[in-house]
């Protein structure tokens, strides 16, 4: 395959001027047994090259462990970009953002109390010096240089918007070229952050939504020769639980893309195809104030949620051909939905009684953070002894992200951070009642200083004023359902497990609705679905037509509160909620 040169006037592919018309398609959010699907729809708009990150946290989810199989085989999906004769834009971060947890840094590394993310600490480095030297070796046959799709390979991720050290990213750079990556590097930035992001030597490239002309016209100033390109054109936006659903106007977003081509202008669509924060992987934001990203990451973008063509997929197609070819196909029509069924949930099992489920009980004065106890996503249950009866105010450090509070398995109340919450009263029935509080990571914050965020409860709790020790901290990261115990039974109180069958004649691309039900977790056939929540705005899971069988599949409901009803409903169209006027 041709090699990517970078000149005074542009890109070179093969010795002749080329643009890059990319879309960001993340493999990791979508099933592997729909990539092919999807890089054949960004052909089919006229793409010439896709884009995507590398999420460090879940190839690499603990200390010297790596992974590059099943949903993560990389390879697999460059090979099927290969096949569909599309370039790659590689991200491998090793920060990403992405409004994934953590930005997609591991969060073991946060086991250590004082590292330094993002930065020259050796300990930084040392885990992506490590990380690299499993990742890339793998992928050089797929480099450029050795006949393969990928053409450019980003040098971090949006770093102007949090440091500016220069040696970092020259850091950075020597690391990739030392395992192996030898075509061109680039970085991306906000106009704002051009000069403080970029590094001598290596492309500057910027990212935007709007403002043509003066996101162009910035990185001409910081870049005065060489190619403009837009490495996230940003046509849509995510969602965070309790907002609305965010959608851009499609004429308005199609104007933009018209206005970056007319300049001459190489463009990134972020995001061609957003997909789905399956399981617990959603990232958060917070800026004085803690807020969770949905699990859809539909993004309003050209493809759906389930890989089905929008109108904006069809106007973006319009406007790509009046610049560059466009193949002479039909637009893709949507794939077969599944026909509506009820289903029932009529096997129950409480959460904490699921001891398949817990890791081992480690005791200590104060409650471990999620990081000391070798956990990236799901729950920790803390428990000690309350002193005295009577009433008694509990106060907390700090909540990340969400505590329900029980005594002697009674529930007492719930904090959430979001709502900046420390302290409740509850009554204490007897000396010694067992005081257990069950605390779920909601997403780890994936922007900004706070990065370094570590989950469960942090810092000192204290009743009526005294610091309750000895407490035991379990695990519970439900990476697996593999032991859980349901029997049929009257519907439990949360926190609950509830499992229901249904036969289905044939798979195909379905929405779980879970009208009725408040808070908590889905998987079908084992395929962790991801997080629901009555407070919106979207009240559907997508359900991928891989995940389901022919006859028998299985639907398991994690309700952490309380059901009106103990039936689920698979549909044929999202509900992603309202949006703004």
């Amino acid at each position: 395959m041709p090699r990517l040169e970078i000149a005074d006037d542009g890109f070179r592919l093969d010795d002749r001027p080329f643009r890059i018309l990319s879309g960001g398609l993340h493999y990791f959010r979508v099933h592997p047994g729909q990539w092919a699907d999807r890089l054949r729809k960004a052909r089919l708009l006229g793409l010439n090259t896709v884009e995507t990150y590398v999420p460090w946290n879940l190839h690499a989810p603990r200390p010297g462990a790596f992974r590059l199989d099943g949903g993560l085989d990389l390879p697999r999906f460059l090979d099927l970009a290969d096949a569909e004769g599309l370039h790659v834009l590689l991200r491998p971060g090793p920060y990403i953002c992405a409004e994934w947890e953590g930005g997609g840094l591991p969060a073991w590394l946060l086991a250590d109390d004082d590292i330094v993310l993002r930065s020259r600490d050796p300990r930084f480095l040392d885990a992506v010096d490590e990380h690299f030297a499993a990742l890339l070796p793998p992928l050089k046959p797929y480099l450029a240089t050795e006949g393969g799709p990928v053409i450019a390979v980003q040098l971090e991720n949006e770093y102007g918007a949090h440091g500016d050290d220069p040696r970092y990213l020259a850091d950075l750079a020597r690391l990739l070229r030392a395992h192996g990556v030898d075509v061109p590097l680039f970085t991306c930035d906000q106009p704002g952050d051009l000069a403080r992001g970029g590094l001598d030597g290596v492309l500057r490239t910027v990212n935007l939504g709007s403002r043509v002309a003066a996101g162009l016209d910035a990185l001409r100033r910081a870049q005065p020769a060489g190619p403009l390109m837009c490495s996230e054109f940003w046509i849509g936006w995510f969602d965070r639980w309790g907002g609305v659903h965010t959608t851009r106007d499609v004429a308005d977003a199609a104007a933009d893309l018209d206005r970056l081509l007319a300049a001459g202008a190489s463009v990134n669509l972020y995001m061609f195809h957003g997909g789905t924060n399956f399981g617990f992987t959603n990232g958060a934001n917070d800026k004085g104030t803690y807020r969770p990203t949905v699990t859809s990451y539909d993004y309003d973008a050209l493809l759906d949620e389930a890989g089905d063509p929008t109108p904006k997929y069809e106007a973006f197609r319009g406007v790509i051909a009046r610049h560059a070819p466009v193949p002479d196909e039909p637009v893709p029509a949507p794939a077969p939905k599944l026909t509506p069924v009820v289903v029932a949930l009529d096997s129950c099992g409480a959460l904490l009684d699921q001891s398949a489920l817990h890791g081992p009980a480690v005791r200590a004065e104060r409650p471990l953070s999620m990081e000391r106890l070798g956990q990236t996503f799901g729950f920790v249950r803390y428990e000690t002894a309350l002193p005295e009866p009577g009433p008694a105010l509990l106060r907390f450090g700090e909540v990340r992200d969400r505590a329900q509070v029980f005594v002697d398995g009674r529930p007492a109340g719930v904090l959430e951070r979001e709502n900046h919450e420390h302290a409740l009263t509850l009554h204490v029935p007897r000396s010694g009642a067992r005081l257990t509080v069950l605390v779920e990571n909601q997403g780890r914050v994936n922007y900004g200083p706070g990065i370094h965020d570590r989950k469960g409860l942090l810092g000192r709790t204290t009743a009526n004023g005294t610091e309750l020790t000895d407490w035991t901290s379990s695990p519970l990261p439900l990476d697996t359902l593999d032991g859980l115990v349901l029997a049929p039974a009257a519907p439990l109180v949360g926190p609950a497990f509830h499992r229901g069958t249904v036969d289905l004649p044939r798979p195909a691309d379905a929405h779980l609705a879970l009208d009725g039900w408040t808070k908590g977790h889905a998987w079908i056939n084992g395929f962790p679905l991801g997080r629901y929540w009555s407070r919106g705005p979207q009240t559907t899971l997508y359900v991928p037509a891989p995940v389901l069988l022919p006859g028998r599949n299985e639907i398991t409901v994690l309700e952490l509160h309380a059901s009106t009803t103990r039936t689920v409903e698979l549909r044929g169209r999202p509900d992603l909620g309202p949006t703004e006027d």
